[in-house]
């Protein structure tokens, strides 16, 4: 990130300020086990027996204004991230594995905390993800240095605490070298996680597995080792692309191209990608038969500063990506996503910081549905409607 989004908080926007929508409508590793079964009233999807849906989300970003958000929510008892999240529980909780992506790292219990430029969030952030109903989270990305191999360490070890997996990341090379294998379903799911850089923080001497970089050939020995110990699907989270730039630029297209072209034998070695960093939504497309997620944007971020110097609540608007993963018809061949869906969501700066889904109902006209349009927009314009892929609330 650029000292574009870091500012103290200014007013708030007038023009959402007035508007009300419900959330509640809009040696490898041993696989951890995942949900079976939607949350009432959110079904998950339709997997067929033995397939699963898996869900993941963008950026979470605590700004300092989030961090005081935080505060205030857990009514003097520390920090409590979950009430800005839960307007999304029943889509992340309904899925058979979700997963997010954790831009920053952790402090030590007690502080201090800080926001933009390097940030340090409070450790409770972990539990608040596991609360909302993900399972794993990618931690590579451009913060993940902020506090050296110490912030690693503590992120790391407060996510195992909650519960909650995680990969791009790692305190030893017998944890970098282990896939996060999770179970979905009849399938075991791999999440690789990768970042473009570390805003030029020196990879600690001596310890190159502490963050995995963007490196297509490392991306795809990991890969085909994670096919290895036993995956059948083979998620690849990627923290890359240019900031505030809703088209995907070159070096994500060509890489794209390059890991989703890969093969051994007849089945792919990636079987999904999935991007953040941008902190404005970005384009789904299908490429050489895998779906690509671009940019799914911030999913929880604060008052967000475009290049320009200007408030811009494009960097509050994000997307959930859905897809549902049939098994294969005979052993050994490649699980197919039968289903493509996402869902627009929104980081109300204006309403406490809550997360909100944008769905149909919201009021025609409003700021929300504006939002809601130009995130739709933004991730059909790269021709993925063609490919089957549908919003949904």
């Amino acid at each position: 990130m650029r000292p574009t989004h870091g500012r103290a908080a200014p007013a708030a926007l007038a023009a959402l300020a007035a508007l009300t929508l419900l959330a509640a409508g809009c040696g490898p590793q041993q696989p951890a086990t995942g949900r079976h079964g939607a949350t009432p009233g959110q079904p998950a999807g339709a997997a067929e027996p033995g397939g699963f849906t898996l869900l993941a989300t963008g950026d979470v970003l605590p700004h300092t204004e989030i961090i005081e958000q935080a505060r205030k929510d857990a009514h003097g008892r520390g920090y409590d991230f979950g009430p800005m999240l839960a307007g999304v529980r029943p889509q992340v909780s309904g899925a058979d594995l979700a997963i997010c992506h954790m831009e920053t790292v952790y402090g030590a219990d007690g502080g201090p905390f800080t926001g933009y430029p390097a940030f340090t969030s409070p450790p409770q952030v972990a539990a608040a993800l596991k609360a909302t109903g993900y399972d794993s989270c990618s931690t590579a990305s451009n913060h993940t240095l902020d506090a050296g191999a110490d912030g690693v360490r503590r992120t790391l070890g407060a996510l195992d605490a909650a519960g909650v997996r995680h990969a791009g990341s790692a305190r030893s090379a017998d944890e970098a070298a282990r896939p996060a294998l999770l179970k979905a379903g009849r399938a075991t799911v791999a999440q690789l996680a990768y970042t473009y850089g570390t805003n030029g923080i020196a990879v600690p001497e001596g310890q190159p597995w502490t963050v995995g970089l963007i490196d297509r050939d490392t991306i795809l020995t990991d890969a085909r080792a994670a096919r290895r110990a036993g995956a059948d699907v083979v998620v690849v989270s990627l923290h890359w692309g240019t900031e505030w730039q809703q088209e995907p630029d070159g070096q994500q297209r060509a890489l794209a191209r390059d890991l989703t072209a890969a093969r051994t034998g007849d089945r792919p070695d990636i079987d999904l990608i999935i991007g953040t960093h941008a902190h404005v939504p970005q384009a789904y497309e299908k490429v050489n038969g895998t779906w690509v997620v671009y940019g799914m944007g911030d999913q929880l971020a604060g008052y967000m500063y475009n290049p320009q110097g200007a408030v811009d609540s494009r960097g509050n608007q994000s997307s959930m990506a859905r897809f549902t993963f049939a098994p294969p018809h005979a052993a050994g061949g490649r699980w197919n996503v039968t289903k493509a869906e996402f869902i627009p969501q929104f980081t109300d700066v204006d309403r406490d910081f809550r997360v909100l889904p944008l769905t149909e109902a919201a009021p025609r006209g409003s700021a929300y549905a504006r939002a809601r349009d130009a995130i739709r927009d933004v991730v059909l314009s790269r021709g993925a409607a063609d490919d089957g892929l549908t919003m949904t609330g």
